[in-house]
């Protein structure tokens, strides 16, 4: 499941990851890269193609080192590589929104979140179930965009 610490007050643990980007850089294992599941996130959210663990090519600055991916790209593979840590998903947009969702279906995940991200789009969800993210600031379980909204309302994110 999909855990969410909101707002501040969770920087100071030792297992919180703020600044992903410069830990992916320093961390990452070629397996990672090498996943299909990570091919699949870097081609949608930075329509860029891996092309082996040293290399990418993106659309826009060719040929680029791993390194040089985006930061919610980062973050996302850190989170599904590495789940011992809860990641600053503040760093991705709402374009990662949609995996951070699919790798908590598969494992449970915990990152801290600064601002309202848009998991479902359809403004119209309220009463519907499309999802499970529990909000660990409230121990609560929210099922669509309209109560993730209210909670972070609450919690003034």
């Amino acid at each position: 499941m999909l855990n969410i610490y909101l707002g501040d007050g969770w920087n100071d643990r030792e297992d919180v990851i703020m600044a992903t980007a410069v830990y992916f850089n320093n961390i990452y294992e070629d397996d990672w890269i090498e996943d299909p599941f990570t091919k699949k996130m870097v081609l949608d959210i930075d329509e860029t193609e891996i092309v082996n663990t040293n290399m990418a090519i993106s659309p826009v600055l060719g040929g680029i080192p791993i390194t040089d991916l985006s930061g919610g790209v980062k973050t996302l593979i850190l989170i599904n590589n590495d789940p011992t840590h809860i990641y600053n998903a503040s760093q991705c947009g709402d374009n990662c929104a949609k995996w951070l969702l699919e790798i908590g279906r598969a494992k449970d995940i915990t990152v801290r979140l600064g601002y309202i991200m848009e998991f479902d789009e359809d403004v119209h969800t309220e009463g519907k179930h499309v999802f499970d993210i529990r909000i660990v600031n409230t121990d609560t379980v929210v099922h669509n965009q309209r109560e993730f909204e209210h909670v972070c309302i609450e919690l003034g994110v």
